[in-house]
């Protein structure tokens, strides 16, 4: 699988080997490239460095563009390739978001190892092109295939609320941004990308920072009513929690975090409705 992003994903160019643990043959090779692309001549710094006049009407800067390939080193029968690649595509969301997850694995490694919290995953919507396909390893990991189909671009979730709206709302102070909302996009973040430990650690501080914040809304009937399932919840989400803090979840508890959350959630929404 491979994909181009716009800008820098956050790792070096190079080839990075995936392994389910120390000793274990390689699954898979996550490469990082660059592909040649004009961008804005850098200047030229003396001992100080100085502003200079922008230009007017000088358009919109070109920017790098990162190209990323998940390989999967299981090898393929040479006669069964092209029907593997037909039946690929053929469950193309699956083999993207299987893919996906091992390359923003490789971008959260990268962020806990060079400590910078302003690198993040990627969305399968972000790439600019997505493509899926097979050959020789020398051949993918250069970029190159034997054969290869470009996917479409994923189908954009719909949804009944307005970002605009709530984000001109936000910035002009007629509603407010709550803690529990941001603590609950990085549970998410974390759920989705098989972080169970990290989602339940953030899940458990969300939602006691919910019940506390949402209270000034309970004059909304669908907030309230979704307020008072929260406190349901509690006792699941603090469990796993305190095994996450114990080394990992059982696969129960890790249902209980995806419900809890996804209730937590519903409540934002009817609040951010409201709003």
């Amino acid at each position: 699988m491979q994909w181009e992003f716009a800008g820098r994903l956050g790792p070096e160019a190079g080839r990075y080997v995936v392994r389910r643990f120390a000793g274990d043959d390689p699954r898979h090779v996550v490469v990082i490239g660059g592909l040649e692309a004009p961008r804005r001549r850098r200047r030229t710094f003396v001992a100080r460095a100085r502003t200079r006049e922008a230009e007017p009407g000088s358009g919109v800067a070109p920017v790098e563009v990162t190209r990323a390939t998940v390989i999967s080193t299981d090898p393929l029968p040479e006669d069964g390739a092209r029907a593997w690649l037909d039946e690929a595509v053929g469950e193309s969301e699956a083999a993207v978001g299987t893919a996906l997850a091992l390359l923003n694995r490789t971008i959260h490694g990268h962020r806990l190892s060079a400590g910078d919290a302003y690198v993040s995953e990627v969305r399968a919507e972000q790439a600019l092109a997505t493509r899926i396909g097979y050959g020789s390893g020398e051949q993918v990991a250069d970029g190159d295939w034997e054969q290869a189909r470009e996917l479409p671009p994923p189908r954009e979730k719909r949804s009944m609320l307005t970002p605009q709206q709530r984000l001109a709302a936000l910035l002009s102070g007629r509603d407010v941004a709550l803690a529990c909302e941001e603590l609950a996009l990085r549970a998410r973040l974390d759920l989705d990308q098989g972080r169970e430990r990290e989602a339940a650690l953030q899940l458990s501080l969300a939602l006691d920072t919910a019940l506390a914040e949402l209270e000034g809304w309970r004059g909304s009937a669908s907030v309230a009513r979704r307020l008072d399932e929260l406190p349901a919840h509690r006792e699941a989400v603090a469990a796993a929690a305190a095994a996450a803090l114990q080394g990992g979840l059982q696969p129960e508890q890790t249902e209980a975090v995806a419900a809890a959350l996804a209730r937590l959630e519903a409540t934002l929404r009817a609040r951010a409705a409201e709003a």
